[in-house]
């Protein structure tokens, strides 16, 4: 319990304000948690290309609402993000929008075809932290050795999600709910061999890999292996896989169509336990807005994907086991922040720049990035409570919804405010 003084966009004192500190407002966050902003490592953003389904300005906002003050965006957009004037203009719009701080992926080959290699120290210049393929895997090894290589001779990471190209083009994870329902499935060893597969290509080039989106009981124990060796690897989990198994798609809801496919209960177990010990790294929302006319479809045709950025912190702290709790027991509350605040900042090092030394964490001096709110505020996800233009997520069911716990009631970036709920309004 303290005070917490912001001057210029960054923390001047915890604890104990000065004396001679005057402050142009003051909140009063008594029975409140503040914490350093979250910090999502996979959202798509939707611009340029998909703008039906979330523009830049939507889902900022989202990001804001949620507490995230830092995204990580993927690089299928149309066009793809392969070349630096797409990125800067991509992190100009977001800068004018003030809402969180924008970390562009590039895309790792041209048009994310798999090809030809994309200008990568161009594309690093003009703002991105690193090369991803997004859910588009290479399926010529040579050219992802090539890249691999490209990266490791300058420092730049290689953010990969792990999938078997020819295994992986399912609906559904394998098991007895795919075979029930007649849905093409996607077997565990789509992920385990392209993770063995770029183990081996870390091993031989020194690249610095990070694994996106891991859904496998399987997939943990291999990842789990490589840190063990001191390969330069992390790991992350969406809060789908993380939450949820396939038994939740019942009738073909096609909210649950996302990508990943849900898997059984003994890797969602696998993935929490993996998520609490450090073998997973981050917590990510995997956010992908979808749009009305491409969900309601059936189950095999509908576009995987769900919105994600507004439950981050909710979810945390359900999985952590701090929700429905006026005062989180701190054991709780700390595991629940720091795989969506220290976690995330870890995989991005560096990239970070001058962030690096205090984003993730509240210190005298470092970045006033905060996220202010209510553990025991309890809501109810619906399609209307979400700021998002995507209205569809495995946990807004059509009838009741879902209750979660943790509602943020004020989001800072760099001091300013970014997202300000109206219960604060009130009391403020």
């Amino acid at each position: 319990v303290g005070d917490l003084a912001i001057t210029s966009g960054r923390i001047s004192a915890i604890g104990k304000v000065p004396a001679d500190f005057a402050a142009d407002r003051s909140i009063d966050a008594t029975g409140l948690i503040v914490a350093p902003g979250l910090v999502d490592l996979a959202a798509r953003l939707r611009e340029p290309g998909h703008e039906h389904e979330g523009m830049l300005e939507s889902e900022l906002a989202a990001a804001a609402a949620g507490g995230v003050t830092s995204v990580v965006c993927l690089p299928d957009t149309d066009p793809a993000l392969d070349e630096p004037g797409l990125v800067e203009m991509l992190k100009l719009r977001a800068r004018k929008l003030s809402r969180c701080r924008l970390f562009p992926l590039g895309a790792l080959t041209r048009g994310l075809k798999g090809e030809n290699l994309t200008e990568m120290a161009e594309l690093v210049e003009a703002g991105c932290i690193g090369f991803s393929q997004a859910e588009v895997a290479i399926k010529d090894t040579l050219v992802l050795q090539r890249a691999m290589q490209y990266a490791a001779t300058f420092g730049y990471t290689v953010w990969l999600r792990p999938q078997d190209p020819w295994l992986g083009n399912g609906v559904a994870a394998s098991g007895p709910v795919a075979t029930r329902l007649g849905l093409s499935g996607v077997p565990v060893s789509a992920e385990t061999i392209a993770i063995h597969t770029l183990i081996e290509l870390v091993r031989t080039t020194g690249t610095r890999l990070h694994l996106c989106r891991i859904s496998s009981a399987a997939g943990v124990e291999l990842v789990r292996q490589a840190k063990a060796q001191g390969l330069p690897i992390t790991a992350d989990v969406s809060i789908n896989s993380l939450l949820l198994t396939d038994v939740d798609i019942g009738y073909f809801n096609p909210a649950m169509r996302v990508t990943p496919p849900l898997r059984q209960g003994r890797d969602r177990d696998a993935l929490q336990a993996a998520l609490a010990d450090g073998t997973l790294d981050a917590l990510v929302s995997d956010h992908t807005p979808v749009s009305e006319d491409e969900k309601v479809l059936p189950f095999g045709e509908a576009e995987p994907g769900a919105t994600g950025l507004e439950l981050l912190l909710s979810l945390a702290l359900k999985w952590s086991g701090a929700d429905h709790q006026a005062q989180p027991a701190a054991d709780k509350l700390r595991r629940a922040l720091s795989v969506v605040t220290q976690g995330p900042v870890k995989v991005l090092g560096d990239a970070l720049g001058s962030l690096a030394s205090s984003a993730g964490r509240l210190v005298p001096g470092g970045v006033a990035d905060v996220v202010v709110f209510d553990p025991a505020a309890r809501w109810m996800v619906t399609p209307a409570e979400l700021v998002s233009q995507g209205k569809h997520t495995p946990f807004a069911f059509e009838a009741t919804g879902f209750e979660l716990s943790g509602r943020v009631r004020l989001t800072l970036v760099a001091g300013q405010v970014a997202h300000e709920s109206a219960v604060l309004s009130e009391s403020a």
